[in-house]
């Protein structure tokens, strides 16, 4: 072939064709490695800009390990047509070495690139230097002749792609080094410095002494000079420098497997985090369920005791003056049996309100609508408050979980509204969405800091209360308050998790 690099020692010896190729097999080797080192990793990694910028370099490994493997196949006459097609082998060979050496100039424009922006600028770096790279053959085909084109063309493209790509790729590396050290990771910083130093050595020395061509400066600096001043050849030094710099670029690779570790590990400490805090709130729920147990039963017992209870013993005793008087003043009697009638009356309304509240059959028998107004009605009975009952929407059919939660909220709206927000209007609205149910809960109270009462640790049990369940049915629950502008309490319940409870119902009912 035309293209042969100048392989004699000073004494005219010539250098084995077995030593040659072991150099360009492993030479090849080294980058071919690396690429595959690169693609077996490139996934692993959490950083995005790193990961993007070596496909370029895997993509250099693999077809400049394969262009010195050419090389080897030339030297031991293995290229198939080499003596027929020998032009289109060079071409072949010099359309691969400038591609590789394009790929490793994007892998260096990229690192270096600090925003998104300027890293789509920098893919345009490999076009401009292809375009220089192409015109500069163009012009020097007009100026050399053919048995000359193809080592000019050799050192062209090493003057032209090689050695600005091996600068690129080197500062890339060691503007990579600092963000590895500003991530706590030197180790890995080494690793990418030292492999900006064998790319380094690998471009400016290794690129600058080409083969012996017309084409200045290789007509003086060239392999011949070089196994002249330092004894041996200079495909020694690049495959030399293409291992240290395979080595150590799948050395940091192995930041991947680190920062994969830690992804790892701060999942694990996030998964262990919020079982404490399940725990934590666990205990917490349990305490509360178990306060708001006792202070049901202690409402329960004071109910009976100071209502149902003195109206029993009240009955009781008017029963004994009766049983006394009966003979004595039969009229006198007769008054008191009607009395003692009128108390049975009270206590047994008594105990039904008391039943009521536990459980009111409104809501099982009459759907959540029915049993909103009922309630509001009976809190008007009690207490000199207004409420007006909304529903809104196409009314759908909903679970008894989502009911009895939704009315609880009501309640418990209501009932802090009788008692705090010295109200003289209150407004329940039933809001039937398209994917929620809402219920919201206003009044013209006195109102709060509602965000006071949610930050502070002595905040209402009521309130936690609602939140709680509205949270156990996936929904939302918000307060709205400002003193002197009343309150909004509003919960929020989707429909989706309305075909897990029905599933769980024997008989469903009417929501509506």
């Amino acid at each position: 072939m035309r293209y042969r690099f100048d392989m004699q020692q000073a004494n005219g010896q010539t250098l084995s064709q077995f030593y040659f190729s072991l150099i360009y097999f492993l030479y090849g080797l080294a980058f071919f490695c690396m690429g595959l080192a690169i693609l077996l990793e490139i996934g692993h990694g959490r950083e995005q800009r790193l990961r993007r910028a070596l496909l370029p370099l895997a993509v250099f490994g693999f077809i400049h390990g394969f262009h010195e493997w050419l090389e080897m196949f030339e030297r031991l006459g293995l290229l198939p047509g080499a003596e027929t097609y020998e032009l289109v082998w060079d071409g072949v060979r010099l359309a691969i070495l400038a591609f590789s050496f394009l790929s490793l100039a994007a892998f260096g424009a990229y690192l270096l690139a600090r925003n998104e922006a300027m890293r789509r600028l920098s893919l345009l770096l490999p076009l401009f230097m292809a375009a220089f790279w192409g015109l500069g053959l163009f012009w020097l085909r007009g100026l050399y002749p053919l048995e000359d084109i193809v080592r000019v063309s050799d050192a062209w493209t090493r003057y032209t792609l090689a050695i600005p790509a091996a600068v690129f790729a080197s500062l890339g590396l060691i503007f990579q080094q600092r963000e590895f050290r500003r991530a706590g990771m030197a180790r890995f910083g080494r690793d990418s410095l030292w492999a900006a130093i064998a790319f380094f050595w690998y471009g400016i020395i290794g690129q600058l002494f080409v083969g012996a061509s017309p084409l200045p400066p290789s007509n003086v600096i060239n392999q011949t000079l070089f196994m002249d001043l330092f004894g041996f050849p200079v495909q020694l030094l690049r495959a030399s420098a293409a291992v240290l710099a395979a080595i150590f670029v799948s050395r940091f690779l192995r930041s991947f497997e680190v920062e994969t570790q830690n992804q790892i590990d701060e999942l694990q400490r996030a998964r262990l985090e919020e079982a404490q805090r399940r725990e934590a709130l666990r205990g917490d729920l349990l305490r509360q369920i178990v306060q708001a147990q006792e202070a049901e039963r202690q409402r329960i017992a004071r109910e009976l005791h100071d209502e149902t209870g003195q109206a029993l013993t009240a009955i009781g005793l008017g029963l004994r003056g009766v049983s006394t008087s009966w003979n004595q003043d039969p009229e006198k009697a007769a008054q008191n049996l009607r009395q003692l009638e009128g108390l049975v009356a009270g206590s047994l309304d008594e105990l039904q309100r008391l039943i009521a509240d536990l459980r009111p059959s409104h809501l099982d028998d009459l759907g959540l609508v029915a049993a909103l107004r009922w309630y509001a009605t009976e809190v008007q009975k009690r207490v000199s408050l207004e409420i007006n009952v909304e529903v809104n929407g196409e009314r759908r059919e909903l679970p008894a979980e989502m009911r009895i939660t939704l009315f609880r909220v009501a309640q418990e709206a209501l009932t802090n509204t009788v008692k705090h927000a010295r109200a003289t209007y209150a407004e329940v609205r039933l809001n039937f969405e398209e994917d929620v149910v809402r219920l919201s809960i206003l009044d013209n109270g006195r109102g709060f800091d509602s965000a006071r009462t949610e930050t502070s640790r002595d905040r209402q049990w009521g309130l936690l209360g609602m939140r709680e369940r509205a949270m156990l049915l996936g929904g939302s629950f918000s307060i709205d308050s400002r003193r002197g502008s009343g309150t909004t309490v509003e919960v929020t319940i989707p429909y989706d998790q309305q075909d897990r409870m029905m599933s769980d119902e024997d008989t469903p009912a009417s929501g509506g």
